[in-house]
């Protein structure tokens, strides 16, 4: 997979930190203060953490000690921050906000509040929804959460989720296998198909979340009496490690089993090692395959099925 840093996306990016920094005035003493921006974040940092110490702060605001440490010495001598033993370490001391350095971060904390509230008035309600949404996938991109913190929920479809369904398909397989909008198309008319005929009784897709934002999908859908067939299994790469993968497949077997469906049935290609793997595990076998040209590409597609 091809992951040159586009120069346009760069310069894009650079931009949107030049117009943030100066919509919030970072360039100029910061929220009125006689401090700079990283001063009032170290002040920030000892508001909000339990048992901070200068090393912990530098290594959680990538701060060069020195630096750090000179700043520290100066809100030492303001009486803004009081030095104690660690609790966990006698040789480390803690740090913590003093009566007066609280006296000094108040006023900040609410000027900088008031200055983002401000901001965010200037925008209509659905400007200012979209955003935050924009703002949510940004953070969650640069700097994810860790496995156990995250939520993920399977759902049952909903309206508008088939059109998801159908642009992640179309994006994904461009972006990681060089597949042409064939396979869009396809997918759309699959989706299209589904919606029409779907049958409750003994058909269902999941959808998965990942922290609320929508990361993967998967459909059981009736072949016949006997025999059902798993269709669009999708995982976006940011969910990707996370056995999200195996539980939508999982769901799905559950489902066919339970309606009393004999067999499960899917088409994949050869080249989808990490769905082939899936399947694998699960008892699925490869039943037959067969080289085809589609989507651009040279490609050997599979029929795989698991009894029930």
């Amino acid at each position: 997979m091809n992951n040159a840093i586009d120069p346009g996306d760069v310069k894009l990016l650079r931009s949107f930190n030049r117009t943030y920094t100066r919509r919030i005035g970072v360039l100029d003493p910061y929220l009125g203060s006689p401090l700079s921006l990283t001063e009032v974040r170290i002040l920030y940092e000892l508001a909000h953490q339990s048992q901070s110490t200068a090393a912990s702060l530098a290594r959680d605001l990538g701060l060069d000690a020195g630096y750090l440490s000179r700043v520290l010495r100066r809100f030492g001598q303001q009486g803004w921050i009081a030095r104690e033993p660690h609790a966990g370490d006698a040789r480390r001391k803690q740090l913590a906000l003093t009566p007066a350095g609280w006296a000094a971060f108040e006023p900040l904390q609410q000027c900088s509040r008031e200055q983002m509230a401000a901001l965010l008035a200037t925008l209509a309600p659905d400007r200012r929804a979209r955003l935050m949404a924009a703002l949510r996938t940004a953070q969650g991109l640069l700097e994810p959460a860790t496995e156990h913190t995250r939520t993920a929920v399977l759902r049952d479809p909903r309206p508008g989720d088939m059109g998801w369904v159908v642009q992640q398909h179309g994006e994904l397989y461009a972006r990681e296998f060089g597949w042409n909008d064939e396979f869009e198309a396809l997918v759309a008319e699959i989706a299209a198909q589904m919606i029409r005929t779907h049958d409750p009784a003994g058909e269902r897709g999941w959808i998965a979340e990942l922290d609320g934002e929508r990361v993967g999908s998967v459909f059981v859908v009736r072949k016949s009496a006997t025999e059902a067939q798993l269709r669009l299994l999708l995982l976006a790469p940011t969910a990707r490690g996370l056995g999200l993968g195996g539980r939508l497949t999982d769901e799905c077997i559950a489902f066919a089993r339970g309606k009393g469906y004999a067999r499960l049935v899917l088409w994949t290609n050869a080249n989808l090692l990490t769905a082939r793997t899936i399947y694998a595990k699960r008892g699925f076998q490869l039943a037959d395959s067969e080289p085809h040209h589609s989507f651009g590409q040279d490609l050997v597609g599979e029929h795989w099925a698991l009894d029930l």
